[in-house]
């Protein structure tokens, strides 16, 4: 049996006819693809990670000042977030629905403030309350509001209580300033 046969229109001699093996072309597989969804996942899940932590510090951060240390103590001057402490004053709450004004003292010192919205139910004349925001010109302006109370009622000094109860003016809360 002849290989070659001339008549076929095949070369002959070896020349012709390459047997050495070949390179696989590497083909995308499925298996390929696959492996970059988990990356995929894993990067989105970190983003918003970082995004949570980012908000968090942001509050975490605001300079905690009680209102007679503003523009006194380092830190707490204009232009940055604070954290105010001090107590509403009696007779200064006005809400007119959207924004509520008010006063709070510590030390003697008093501040006006400015609230968007309303403060809670808790939130009312005499009591310490800490308000998140920014100082601007002489009024606070605040977005948050956190009413400071104890979960717990002792009766520790019995007779301070039946003495506010018995004062028309009450010891407790000082009158706006």
């Amino acid at each position: 049996m002849v290989v070659n046969d001339d008549s076929l229109g095949a070369p002959s001699g070896d020349a012709g006819l390459d047997l050495s093996p070949r390179d696989v072309a590497p083909s995308r597989s499925r298996r390929g693809q696959r492996k970059w969804v988990p990356i995929v996942v894993l990067g989105v899940v970190i983003a918003s990670a970082g995004v949570i932590v980012t908000q968090f510090l942001t509050s975490a951060i605001d300079y905690y000042c009680n209102v007679d240390e503003i523009g006194a103590k380092d830190g707490c001057e204009t232009g940055r977030r604070l954290r105010v402490q001090g107590t509403v004053d009696r007779g200064s709450v006005v809400d007119d629905g959207t924004v509520t004004a008010f006063s709070i003292t510590f030390n003697d010192v008093s501040l006006n403030v400015r609230y968007e919205g309303d403060p809670g139910g808790i939130f009312k004349e005499c009591i310490p309350v800490v308000v998140h925001g920014t100082l601007q010109g002489e009024t606070f302006s605040g977005d948050r509001i956190e009413v400071k109370h104890s979960n717990e009622y002792k009766a520790d000094n019995p007779d301070r209580v039946e003495n506010e109860l018995d004062s028309p003016e009450g010891t407790g809360c000082s009158a706006p300033a």
